[in-house]
C-alpha cells in the first residue's frame, strides 16, 4: 500500500513541478498525466526514476519519453474525447494509455512485436478497451481505419511520411519529430481543406522512426 501511495504522490509532484510550470495548461491532459500509473510501464528496477524529468529505457533500444514531452505532444493534438487517434510507436504503452484516456479510440502501431505484446498486456490489466494494436511498419500508417482525427508519431523521422499525412482527416492534427538522428524539431501539422498548416513546437530528441518512409534499419 505504501508503495502505491508513494507513486500517487510522485504523479502529483510530476504534474505540479514539471508540467504546469513548463506551460501545460489543458486540464484533461493534466488529469490524465496524474492518473495513469507510469511506474507500470517501466522495469521495476527503474521505479525510483519513473516520474523524473527524463526518458527511460524500455528494451530493444527504445525509450519511454519524459513526462513533459508526452504531455506536450498530447496537448498539441487538442483532443476532446471524440477522436479516432493513430499512434505510431506503441513502445511501452504509456503514451497509448494517455491517449486512451482522452479520445474515443486509439489505433496503435508498433514494429517491434515484443514491445507491442508487453504494452497490450499492461493496458489490458488497466482495463482499457478502446485500443486496437497492430505489429507493422508504422511509416505506412494503418489504412484500414483512416481517416484519423489525430496522428502522433513517437519516433524521429528524416521527413514526414506521406502515407500518414494522407490518412489525416479534414481538421485533423498530426505531431511528429523531424530532423536527423541526433536531434529533431517537434512539428504539428493541421489539415485545413487539404492545405497543411505547420507549427514548430520546439527541439526534441527521439529514437529513430524505422520504416519504408523513415530511417533504414
Amino acid at each position: 500500500m505504501a508503495r502505491s501511495i508513494d507513486y500517487r504522490l510522485a504523479r502529483e509532484k510530476m504534474v505540479k513541478r514539471q508540467l504546469i510550470p513548463r506551460g501545460i495548461k489543458d486540464p484533461e491532459v493534466l488529469e490524465a498525466m496524474g492518473k495513469v500509473p507510469r511506474d507500470l510501464f517501466v522495469e521495476e528496477a527503474l521505479g525510483g526514476e519513473t516520474y523524473n524529468d527524463h526518458p527511460l529505457p524500455i528494451g530493444h533500444n527504445q525509450t519511454i519519453s519524459q513526462p513533459y514531452i508526452v504531455a506536450l505532444m498530447t496537448e498539441a493534438l487538442e483532443l476532446t474525447g471524440d477522436e479516432k487517434v493513430l499512434e505510431i510507436g506503441t513502445g511501452s504503452g504509456y503514451q497509448t494509455a494517455i491517449l486512451a484516456e482522452l479520445s474515443y479510440k486509439v489505433y496503435t502501431v508498433e514494429r517491434i512485436r515484443a514491445l507491442m505484446v508487453g504494452a497490450r498486456s499492461i493496458l489490458a490489466r488497466l482495463n482499457y478497451n478502446n485500443i486496437l494494436f497492430k505489429a507493422f511498419d508504422g511509416t505506412l500508417g494503418w489504412k484500414e481505419y483512416e481517416p484519423y482525427d489525430a496522428i502522433i508519431i513517437t519516433a524521429g523521422s528524416p521527413k514526414l511520411p506521406q502515407p500518414l499525412l494522407d490518412q489525416l482527416a479534414e481538421g485533423g492534427r498530426l505531431i511528429i519529430p523531424i530532423g536527423d538522428m541526433s536531434s529533431q524539431e517537434l512539428i504539428k501539422m493541421t489539415n485545413r481543406r487539404g492545405r497543411y498548416i505547420e507549427k514548430n513546437l520546439g527541439g526534441c530528441r527521439f529514437v529513430n522512426l524505422i520504416g519504408v518512409h523513415g530511417w533504414k534499419e
